[in-house]
């Protein structure tokens, strides 16, 4: 049984939710996510003095157990992200490799024979600091999906560990060929 399911989710000032057609809609001071509902589970508001909060319901029913705490998963990064956007840090790892942020498009060079140019996805800001992109937004889901597919662009190599990797990422090296002759 979910435990994040049980949790009661505490609403900060400055954030409001409202539920329309099976549909939670979050606004902040940095925007607005939309999260729909699936059926069989439902969120309600309490309103106190002190705090508001909400606390999400289900019927006994297995399917509906599974997806009892990602809804309320969903809806606490959501009130997170409108207060305090979420980011993501890539590295670039390797001699000549670089990227650069020309408007809407991520100019990225890896290596290949032609320079690599991603859009940036509604919502998504990116900004670079020498060999780091840092990648933005509200929506934690499009922010960590939008840093997976930069990534998967040149994935890190275990022998000199040259790629585009996650700052936060340590990449386990493997001995070479000299190594193996010893």
């Amino acid at each position: 049984m979910s435990r994040i399911g049980k949790k009661l989710l505490v609403i900060p000032a400055g954030v409001e939710l409202t539920l329309q057609d099976r549909e939670v809609t979050v606004k902040g001071p940095k925007g607005t996510i939309k999260i729909p509902l699936p059926a069989h589970v439902a969120v309600e508001f309490s309103a106190d003095k002190k705090e508001a909060s909400v606390k999400v319901e289900k019927e006994d029913d297995i399917k509906q157990r599974a997806l009892w705490g990602l809804v309320r998963q969903l809806v606490a990064n959501a009130v997170e992200g409108v207060q305090k956007p979420f980011s993501k840090s890539l590295e670039f790892v390797g001699v000549g490799f670089r990227v650069a942020v020309e408007g809407k498009k991520i100019n990225i060079e890896v290596g290949f024979s032609h320079p690599v140019k991603v859009d940036l996805p509604e919502g998504i800001q990116a900004a670079v600091d020498k060999q780091i992109l840092t990648i933005t937004g509200i929506d934690k889901q499009a922010v960590g999906e939008f840093a997976a597919r930069i990534r998967r662009i040149k994935p890190p190599e275990p022998y000199k560990g040259k790629g585009i990797k996650y700052t936060t990422e340590t990449i386990r090296r493997k001995a070479g060929k000299a190594a193996a002759k010893a």
